[in-house]
């Protein structure tokens, strides 16, 4: 096996290589062992390893994985049949897409536009999210707002309850704090999605979500945060959309996201 660097895709041996990760950064410890920084290619988690446990994808392999993760993206959105009505004029949910990865983002995008609904994506690193919503929010003035990236238990299985055992929800709560005072001053009436791999759902929901992951700590798909802006855009404003909505379409349905729910975000104006 070749040096594992940055950039790298590998698998961990000890999890029997079960989730394609991409090396974000690499930490030399004082006992000169080595500790990757992982970020799951089409799960959206954030984990770590030592470059032992690490088994390097080739580039057929990776090729296959990106096939197959296009293939996905492609069959969602030919699951989804958007209504077409002559004499109306139909508005569907803007969504603002703030994503703490780059390849997310891109991908994220080719779904919005592909299924036709108007949405902004930005890449924004998840600790960089609470400092430019705000701003964000004032430009673009969605009616749907997503927060995701990656995330992870730094311990599974226990402290479900301390806020730093989770690598990246205090981010994503603070995001949504901070979208919540948007909402205040602007009178926009907001619906947000936050969360990754096991977040801390109960805190999302507290700080101001409609919709969050992960209520039993698993993992989360790719398009599992589009599934629910996409639902939410698509339907009408007169109708409340929850979860029972659409769990069909999420990779693990209630386990990996739920929520309060919210009004629909489409309008129709009759011509």
């Amino acid at each position: 096996m070749g040096e594992i660097k940055k950039g790298d895709y590998v698998t961990r041996n000890s999890y029997n290589n079960d989730i394609v990760f991409c090396v974000k950064r690499i930490i030399k410890l004082s006992n000169n062992k080595k500790i990757a920084i992982l970020k799951g290619i089409d799960i959206r988690i954030e984990a770590d390893a030592y470059i032992e446990d690490l088994k390097i994808i080739s580039e057929k392999e990776m090729q296959e994985h990106e096939e197959e993760l296009e293939k996905r993206i492609i069959n969602s959105i030919f699951k989804t049949k958007v209504e077409k009505r002559t004499k109306e004029i139909i508005k569907t949910g803007k969504i603002l897409h703030l994503d703490g990865d780059k390849k997310y983002a891109e991908k994220s995008m080719m779904f919005y536009k592909k299924m036709g609904l108007k949405a902004i994506v930005r890449n924004i690193p998840e600790n960089k999210q609470p400092k430019v919503v705000y701003r964000l929010l004032s430009i673009y003035n969605p009616d749907i707002l997503v927060i995701t990236g990656h995330d992870g238990m730094i311990k599974n299985n226990s402290r479900y309850s301390d806020l730093l055992n989770y690598r990246n929800s205090r981010h994503f709560i603070n995001t949504v704090k901070k979208a919540r005072e948007f909402e205040a001053t602007s009178k926009k009436d907001l619906v947000i999605f936050a969360g990754a791999c096991q977040s801390y759902f109960e805190a999302l929901m507290e700080a101001g979500a409609n919709f969050a992951s992960s209520p039993a700590r698993i993992l989360i798909d790719f398009l599992d945060p589009l599934v629910v802006a996409k639902n939410v855009a698509i339907t009408e404003n007169n109708k409340y959309i929850t979860i029972d909505d659409f769990e069909s379409e999420l990779r693990d349905g209630k386990k990996g996201i739920n929520g309060l729910g919210a009004r629909g975000k489409k309008g129709i104006i009759i011509i």
